[in-house]
């Protein structure tokens, strides 16, 4: 308890809301209300990141989760008539697999810290000072671009397929829409399209 200082009570209260908000975002009944859990959880994580020096990451996660993804989800649905006894329907028959998965989880993190930190070799330490000039936002593109390149580009071809699929499989063809067909449009000739008529210019009067 000698190392316990307020950069340790700021990261352990940050993570009891985390945890908490998080446990709140899968067992409340209400989807409005696990939204907002959702954006709290959100809110404690950029904290955290802004104790690991990752100030980029952290206003990134505010202004695209917080400020794009999940105020457009509220509006979704808060506008749409949601069935909730309909979605309570099916909570039982998957939570055996849902309890698995989240056992499965835990344990797996539990073996990581307890490897990593069995035998009191490894502490939790601060993060070493950085220069003045110091930007994290260079280092991280840096790294992208140049360690990480390759894991950067197949996560982009893999959003993009993934994004493609969505417009195909919601996509419906409606006999009222109009749409543009360009191979009819490369095959149209003048006179499907053009009609010369002859009209004359003043009209002659009795």
């Amino acid at each position: 308890m000698a190392d316990f200082n307020f950069q340790t009570f700021i990261f352990y209260a940050f993570a009891a809301v985390l945890v908490a908000a998080a446990v709140g975002v899968v067992t409340s009944r209400n989807p409005v209300h696990s939204a907002l859990l959702l954006v709290l959880a959100f809110f404690t994580s950029a904290g955290l990141w802004i104790q690991l020096q990752a100030e980029f990451l952290a206003i990134a996660l505010v202004l695209v989760y917080v400020g794009a993804v999940m105020v457009l989800f509220l509006f979704v649905v808060m506008m749409l008539d949601v069935n909730l006894a309909k979605l309570r329907e099916g909570f039982w028959r998957y939570l055996p697999i849902g309890g698995l998965v989240a056992a499965l989880m835990v344990l797996e993190m539990g073996w990581i810290l307890w490897s990593h930190y069995a035998g009191g070799q490894a502490r939790f330490e601060e993060p070493a000072p950085t220069a003045p000039g110091y930007s994290n936002t260079k280092e991280l593109g840096r790294l992208i671009y140049t360690v990480y390149v390759y894991p950067f580009e197949i996560a982009a071809v893999i959003l993009l397929v993934a994004i493609v699929a969505a417009i195909a499989l919601t996509l419906r063809h409606r006999k009222e829409s109009k749409y543009i067909n360009p191979a009819s449009q490369v095959v149209v000739k003048r006179q499907d399209r053009v009609r010369m008529v002859k009209m004359p210019s003043e009209k002659k009067q009795d």
